[in-house]
């Protein structure tokens, strides 16, 4: 039971990592950190065309990353859980520690060398 559920986890963290995978949506998170944002608003930050958005809100929206309203014709995109902020945080600062080890083993290398 426990490994079925373990399962069922593993396979919804992957889905939203997949939803995640792409450049171009984890610029759209990040717009979006500071509150919600139409289409119109994130092609022109984003420098996307609106059927390129719309497809990457659409996979956003389908792994429950990001929420919409609408008012009127006007849609509105927000961040389901401002949670994945702190998430996409820690991979940047992971991401950040890697380069700074990358850069002190490359000097290291390179004082051996000479």
């Amino acid at each position: 039971m426990y490994d079925d559920f373990q399962s069922e986890i593993f396979h919804m963290q992957s889905e939203l990592c997949k939803a995640m995978s792409d450049p171009k949506r984890l610029r759209i998170i990040n717009e979006l950190r500071n509150g919600e944002k139409t289409v119109t608003e994130l092609t022109a930050v984003l420098g996307l065309k609106q059927s390129n958005a719309s497809q990457h809100l659409g996979i956003l929206r389908r792994a429950g990353v990001i929420a919409f309203r609408r008012e009127g014709k006007t849609s509105f995109y927000r961040l389901a859980n401002p949670r994945i902020i702190d998430a996409c945080d820690i991979v940047h600062q992971l991401i950040a520690d890697q380069l700074r080890n990358s850069r002190s083993l490359a000097r290291a290398i390179e004082r051996l060398e000479n």
